[in-house]
């Protein structure tokens, strides 16, 4: 359901999660967490990034692997809020929740 957007973000190829993985990209964020499946597009040599700790696979065929990991920082926060108020950065909202609807907020998170 996401490919309109991905594509309007910029994407040239887009590779559905149970589509064909023909091992010929340069590169690949497994943002979808296929792991195995997302290494095998990527071409010998290539890059695989992955943004769970623990969740990418092991390295194979000289790709290398990555994962991007969250951490606490204002200053970069900071930034990406400027960026976004400037409509550098395209964000999606699915819904907003006023605090005392948290325990909703997280129980769609789970969905």
């Amino acid at each position: 359901g996401d490919e309109e957007l991905v594509r309007a973000l910029g994407a040239d190829r887009f590779v559905l999660r149970d589509g064909p993985l023909d091992g010929g990209y340069d590169g690949v964020l497994d943002a979808a967490v296929l792991g195995a499946a997302a290494l095998a597009a990527v071409r010998d040599g290539g890059a695989y990034a992955g943004v769970i700790p623990g969740a990418s696979p092991a390295s194979e065929r000289g790709v290398r692997v990555e994962t991007q990991e969250v951490a606490a920082d204002g200053e970069l926060l900071a930034e990406l809020v400027g960026l976004a108020d400037r409509g550098v950065l395209t964000l999606r909202v699915a819904e907003t929740y006023g605090l005392e609807d948290a325990a909703k907020a997280h129980a769609r998170l789970q969905e």
